[in-house]
């Protein structure tokens, strides 16, 4: 099952951080017509884009350097965003710590990784300060890098963020950031994609059909 042209897609993702009217976050954009959310209506293992997904470098949250390499041999759910955000990676994330309570026992929930996209305010510090929060997922682990790593990072998942200023905030500036949960399986290739259409449910049901998750470690 193909889709439309892979940046057209991506670009319907991109949410700012902004407070704005409406839904907290979301930008008004949604997918492009024949894409749904993830879950099993959609034939959710479906979006395996090859183009997506690619090596890592960057500082864990635990201030230890860390690649792809370190997370094979288990599913891994990669979430872009940054701890300034005001409510769509909160959301996100609480969302996906709803799912995975809802994952039957014995179907083990993935490594989840917060790579920020804004490295001048998150230090590993600041980062294990917010993944500590008990309403995220249970062993977040977020990374950070410089500039150039963080960049080239999102190039690879074909993710798209950028700074916009806000004279006269005390934040001084927020991100604008694709927001889409991206599932690797166990060799570091993309499974499938969440986006902010996905609830719980659609997220947990779609877990549940990776084979790799079916026992826990």
């Amino acid at each position: 099952m193909r889709f439309p042209a892979l940046p057209v897609l991506l670009a319907a993702f991109l949410v700012s951080c902004s407070p704005a009217p409406g839904a907290p976050g979301q930008s008004e954009a949604s997918a492009p017509a024949g894409v749904q959310s993830g879950g099993t209506q959609s034939g959710c293992l479906s979006r395996a884009y090859p183009e997506i997904g690619g090596p890592i470098s960057l500082i864990s949250s635990t201030g230890a350097r860390v690649t792809e390499a370190d997370f094979k041999g288990r599913p891994t759910l990669i979430y872009f965003g940054f701890t300034y955000c005001p409510d769509v990676c909160p959301m996100t994330l609480t969302t996906v710590a709803a799912a995975y309570r809802k994952l039957p026992e014995g179907v083990a929930a993935p490594q989840t990784l917060l790579i920020s996209v804004d490295p001048g305010r998150d230090t590993p510090e600041a980062l294990a300060a917010y993944v500590a929060n008990k309403a995220f997922p249970a062993g977040l682990l977020g990374l950070t890098g410089s500039e150039a790593e963080i960049r080239a990072a999102a190039d690879a998942f074909k993710a798209d963020y950028s700074r916009v200023e806000q004279p006269g905030s005390m934040a001084e500036y927020t991100m604008d950031h694709t927001s889409l949960l991206y599932l690797m399986d166990e060799d570091w290739k993309l499974k499938t994609f969440f986006t902010h259409e996905d609830t719980p449910d659609t997220i947990a049901d779609c877990l549940q059909q990776v084979p790799a998750a079916q026992s826990a470690p």
